[in-house]
C-alpha cells in the first residue's frame, strides 16, 4: 500500500500533504489525553512492532502478496489519536531510510495508511464494543472485525485519491475491483495478526490497552420494575501478569527477531499496491525514489553481500531507530501533558 512518487500528480500530493500535516497536528495534541507515564513507552514500541511486522509479507493469492498496515493495531493498544502517530512515524521511517513509499507521496501514503485505517478501525472497534458483551474476548474479537474492514478501506480510499490526482489513464472500474478484492484477502492477515497481538497483550496487561479500558461488566439493580446501573464505585486495580519493562523487553525482542530473522522468509511477490498497479498501468508513470541510494535502500546493507545479513541487518536498525524516533515523540507528548496538568497551571485556572 506505499504509494510511490509518480503515482498521484503534484497538486493532489500536496492537498494530501497538507491533510496528514493537519492531522498530525491534531493527533499530537489528541494523543496528550491518551498517554501517560505507563502507556507513553508502549506507544514507541507499537511503532517499533508495526515496522517489524511490515516487512513480513505473507502471500494471499497467485503472485501477490500483503503486509501488515498497523493502523488497527495501534488504534486499539494505544488511543487513536497516538496510533496516527505511530504509523505516520514508521511511514516517515520507511520513506527516509529504506526508500519505500514516495518522499512527495508521502501525504498520500500518511492520509491513507494512518488516518484513514485508524478512524475506520477504531470507529467500528467501539462499534462492536456497544453491542457485545463487556469482556476480554470482546476486544480481541472487535479487534479482528475492525482491522479486516480497515485494509480495503484504505484501498478504496487510494482508488478516490488516484481518481482525483492519478497520472495515468486507467479504468477506474478495474483499478477499484482490483484494489479491493486484494485487500480483502490482506485484510484477512492483517486481522489475524492485530486480533493474536492485543490479545496476547489484553492477557498479561490489560490496564496498558487503550480499547479495553472501562470493560467491567456493570451491576444493576431492580428499581420499581426497571433495571438500572448501580453508581459507579472506585475501579479495582488490575492484576498484572507481567511488569511493563518486562512486557517493554519482549515486545522489542520480538521485533528485533521478526525483522532481523523471520523476515528473511518473508514473501517476495509484489505486494496488492504493486500487483495492481503492474496490472492496470498505474505504475508507467513511477518514479525513481529520491533515497534510491541510500545506504538502506530496499531493506537491505550496502556493501554487504550476504542478501540474509544484509536484510537482517536493515532489519534490526529499522526497528531500532524507530523505537527511538517514536519514543521521544510520545515522551515530549507525555511531558507536554505533564506541563498541562502542573500544579502552576491548575492555580492559575483556579485563580481565574
Amino acid at each position: 500500500m506505499h504509494v510511490p512518487d509518480g503515482f498521484i500528480n503534484a497538486p493532489t500530493s500536496a492537498v494530501t500533504g497538507v491533510v496528514a500535516a493537519g492531522a498530525v497536528a491534531l493527533s499530537l495534541r489528541g494523543a496528550r489525553r491518551e498517554l501517560d507515564e505507563r502507556t507513553a513507552p508502549l506507544a514507541g514500541l507499537v511503532a517499533a512492532f508495526i515496522f517489524a511486522v511490515q516487512m513480513l509479507n505473507f502471500p494471499v493469492a497467485a503472485g501477490t502478496s500483503g503486509h501488515l498496515l498497523g493502523g488497527a493495531l495501534a488504534a486499539i493498544l494505544v488511543g487513536p489519536f497516538t496510533g496516527v502517530l505511530c504509523v505516520s512515524v514508521v511511514l516517515l521511517m520507511q520513506g527516509i531510510l529504506f526508500a519505500d513509499g514516495g518522499l512527495t507521496a508521502l501525504g498520500v501514503n500518511i492520509t491513507d495508511m494512518a488516518i484513514v485505517t485508524t478512524v475506520v478501525a477504531y470507529a467500528v472497534f467501539r462499534g462492536l464494543l456497544r453491542v457485545l458483551p463487556r469482556k476480554r474476548r470482546s476486544v480481541t474479537v472487535a479487534s479482528f472485525v475492525a482491522a479486516l474492514l480497515s485494509v480495503p478501506a484504505a484501498a478504496v480510499a487510494f482508488t478516490l485519491i488516484y481518481a482525483v490526482g492519478g497520472t495515468t489513464d486507467v479504468s477506474l472500474g478495474k483499478v477499484a475491483t482490483a484494489m479491493v478484492g486484494v485487500h480483502v484477502l490482506i485484510g484477512i492477515g492483517e486481522a489475524v495478526i492485530t486480533a493474536l497481538t492485543v490479545g496476547a497483550v489484553i492477557a498479561v496487561r490489560p490496564d496498558l490497552v487503550h480499547g479495553a479500558r472501562g470493560l467491567g461488566q456493570r451491576l444493576k439493580l431492580r428499581v420499581n420494575g426497571d433495571l438500572v446501573d448501580v453508581p459507579a464505585a472506585a475501579p479495582a486495580p488490575v492484576a498484572a501478569r507481567t511488569s511493563r519493562r518486562t512486557l517493554w523487553i519482549s515486545g522489542l525482542v520480538a521485533s528485533l527477531a521478526l525483522a532481523g530473522f523471520v523476515s528473511f522468509y518473508a514473501s517476495s511477490s509484489p505486494d496488492g499496491l504493486e500487483k495492481v498497479a503492474h496490472d492496470q498501468g498505474i505504475d508507467r508513470k513511477a518514479q525513481r525514489h529520491a533515497s534510491d541510494g541510500s545506504p538502506l535502500a530496499g531493506y537491505g546493507v550496502k556493501d554487504v553481500g550476504n542478501a540474509r545479513l544484509s536484510g537482517g541487518l536493515a532489519g534490526v536498525i529499522g526497528v531500532g531507530v524507530t523505537v527511538v524516533a517514536g519514543s521521544a515523540v510520545f515522551w515530549t507528548v507525555r511531558r507536554r501533558r505533564t506541563a498541562d496538568v502542573s500544579p502552576a497551571s491548575t492555580s492559575v485556572s483556579a485563580g481565574a
